[in-house]
């Protein structure tokens, strides 16, 4: 009797500590299409986003980027803070209809900047994944729009398979760019 007695309290204690540290992909966000994003990440082993999502205690909602500053309206999505200080991802409206794998692309990326202003390596780093996501999720037999946003994968994968530890494609392009010069306070 005192053997499972002992038996059920360690199975207990083991239950409730996995309930701890579990989520649920509508703890992020209460749209049906980020939470199968989410849930898309998930399965394919993207536990740093997850880890992200969950330590930052981030909300991932579709928002209408043209009432931000630095031409946000152009963005594809923003890691950003709102009015009570919690950390959000929104990612623009513009891309509600986008396929699956796009969205846990955009989600992947901004759940990369940790930081409250990003730098080079952050930037580096979050575009990264973006593009080892779209690598990975993107469906071979699948036909995926013909959109900014499936163009802007499609080159990051390019970059990102292309690339090399003495040639970081994508941290090149970063820093040349103009955009992201001016944002990330490189010129």
């Amino acid at each position: 009797m005192k053997k499972i007695v002992v038996l059920f309290t360690a199975f207990v204690f083991l239950a409730l500590n996995q309930a701890a540290f579990a989520y649920r992909a509508s703890d992020f966000s209460s749209d049906s299409k980020i939470i199968s994003a989410i849930n898309l990440l998930e399965q394919s082993g993207d536990t740093d986003v997850l880890r992200n999502l969950k330590k930052y205690a981030i909300r991932v909602s579709f928002d209408d980027l043209s009432s931000y500053t630095y031409n946000a309206s152009k963005a594809y999505a923003i890691s950003t803070y709102n009015q009570y200080g919690t950390r959000v991802i929104m990612i623009n409206s513009i891309y509600r209809n986008a396929p699956v794998e796009q969205i846990a692309c955009l989600v992947a990326h901004e759940s990369m900047h940790v930081k409250r202003v990003a730098d080079l390596a952050e930037e580096t780093i979050a575009t990264q994944k973006e593009a080892a996501t779209w690598t990975r999720l993107k469906v071979a037999s699948k036909v995926y729009p013909d959109t900014k946003l499936t163009r802007r994968l499609d080159k990051l994968s390019g970059m990102y398979v292309a690339s090399s530890p003495d040639n970081n494609i994508i941290q090149n392009k970063i820093a040349s760019s103009g955009f992201y010069r001016a944002q990330l306070g490189l010129n």
